[in-house]
């Protein structure tokens, strides 16, 4: 299947969580926001929100600087 994430087309496993495309990625759940067609993910339903072909992904990360 085919999502979007941050603008970039990325095929996937069927049936992938928001968590399996975290940890795919090796990104810390406690340090990201996650948006799935426009709608906020809260952290303790990444695991149990099931991704779906063309379903647009946006991932920040918090990043501590000087």
């Amino acid at each position: 299947m085919i999502i979007q994430v941050n603008g970039e087309n990325k095929q996937v496993a069927d049936h992938i969580t928001v968590g399996d495309l975290l940890r795919s990625n090796v990104l810390d759940p406690a340090k990201v926001v996650v948006e799935v067609n426009l709608q906020i993910v809260k952290r303790d339903a990444f695991d149990s929100s099931l991704l779906h072909d063309n379903d647009k992904v946006e991932i920040l990360r918090f990043v501590g600087g000087g």
